[in-house]
């Protein structure tokens, strides 16, 4: 037997708080529905000790679920429901399995709201931090329409999809971020150890230095008598920008900075437009409705200018026009042949799969543009490293020819 605190309303509204020893959980549920109340909260004692003893824990180990502790989460869940395991047990099972005590305190809370008669989407919703706003959309859209199981599937498979470009993408950078490290820390050497030696003797003879050494010598003197200063402002600075860029107003005006960039821009439109089809075109092959297909695909939009867009034209559609026309307005998103093919598909009865193609097409042409543009940094890194030792190389040897002439 097991002791569990309670929190239930009373059949003349109130609240009674108090303990009741059972089996289990259930068991506690019914104690309490038997006596004609209505459970508010039901927690295991020894559970709520347990988590009072990890108060302790480190904060960067505090309340953290990796990428890959949910991803196998949802393909775990996936695997037991498509056996024919009942969701409640199904939860069980993988609380109890869970490695890490966060993530057994995240499931477990999940699988006891669960039992409560809490859907899973809306127990999924109470950590935000952990399911991402389209995770939560596709679960209820599978709960309503009966395929829970092959929408958490399908979930497992776009975050394998996103770990994987997520990888490759970290990889490709650990070279262009060693060379900028090095080159940072070459600069700081030059400006403040080797600069000073230089400008001593040139100060010695009294010479007027040009205008590229003058640069270089205020630089150096800058960073060795404010160099601290510098960089707490800096990262104070940093702080209330990114602090400013969290509220919807500044994420708003970033998003549309980014947009606006030459390069950048096209490929996180593409990059959304992939993402969207992709979700729009699993969602109806598994027999969701066109209206709920897009309201929960534009929740996989992470651009909100861009998904601002795509709810114009979801109201479109909704007021009978085709899916093709009224995603016309959204050109940024969708280019004039994406929209072509989408009405070819729309007349052929073939929307999901022809939506899927042109999310795997757009895929395999970003990856490609990725691995170009990483490729370019590259060389890009080292020529901005000779450049910055270059110059001041330049500006530390042109006075030397001009020390004969003070001399004489």
């Amino acid at each position: 037997m097991v002791q569990f605190h309670y929190r239930a309303l009373q059949a003349d509204g109130t609240l009674a708080d108090g303990q009741v020893e059972a089996q289990g959980r259930q068991d506690a549920f019914n104690q309490l529905l038997a006596r004609g109340w209505k459970p508010v909260r039901i927690s295991e004692l020894n559970r709520e000790a347990s988590v009072q003893q990890h108060w302790f824990r480190l904060p960067w180990r505090n309340g953290k679920v990796s990428f890959k502790e949910l991803e196998n989460f949802t393909r775990l869940l996936a695997n037991l429901l498509a056996s024919g395991i009942p969701l409640s047990r199904s939860l069980g099972l993988l609380h109890r399995e869970a490695g890490n005590p966060t993530a057994t305190e995240k499931w477990k809370a999940i699988h006891d709201r669960v039992i409560d008669g809490t859907t899973l989407a809306d127990s999924m919703a109470m950590f935000p931090d952990i399911f991402p706003r389209v995770y939560i959309a596709m679960v209820q859209a599978g709960e309503t329409g009966g395929f829970l199981d092959l929408v958490l599937s399908q979930i497992a498979e776009f975050q394998s999809r996103e770990r994987d470009l997520r990888s490759k993408v970290m990889s490709a950078l650990i070279y262009p971020s060693v060379l900028l490290v090095l080159a940072i820390s070459v600069l700081i050497f030059l400006l403040v150890f080797f600069i000073p030696r230089f400008q001593a003797m040139f100060k010695s003879f009294g010479a007027e230095l040009p205008l590229i050494t003058q640069a270089i010598v205020g630089t150096s003197a800058l960073i060795r008598n404010w160099g601290p200063f510098v960089v707490v402002l800096v990262a104070l600075m940093a702080y209330f920008v990114r602090q400013w860029f969290s509220t919807d107003r500044g994420m708003r005006i970033r998003e549309s900075i980014l947009l606006r960039l030459p390069m950048i821009g096209p490929l996180l439109a593409r990059f959304a437009m992939a993402r969207f089809c992709r979700m729009l075109g699993t969602l109806l092959a598994s027999g969701v409705p066109l209206i709920q297909g897009l309201n929960v695909a534009r929740k996989s939009i992470p651009n909100r200018i861009l998904s601002d867009a795509v709810s114009d034209g979801i109201e479109r559609v909704k007021k009978g026009d085709r899916l093709s026309g009224s995603f016309s307005s959204c050109s940024q998103l969708f280019s004039n042949a994406v929209l072509e093919m989408i009405s070819v598909a729309e007349e052929t009865g073939r929307l999901d799969k022809e939506l899927i193609r042109i999310a795997e097409t757009t895929e395999q042409e970003l990856e490609r543009q990725l691995r170009t543009a990483v490729a370019l940094t590259e060389p890009l890194m080292l020529f901005l490293i000779a450049g910055f030792i270059g110059t001041i190389f330049i500006g530390m040897v042109i006075p030397i020819f001009t020390i004969q002439d003070y001399i004489k």
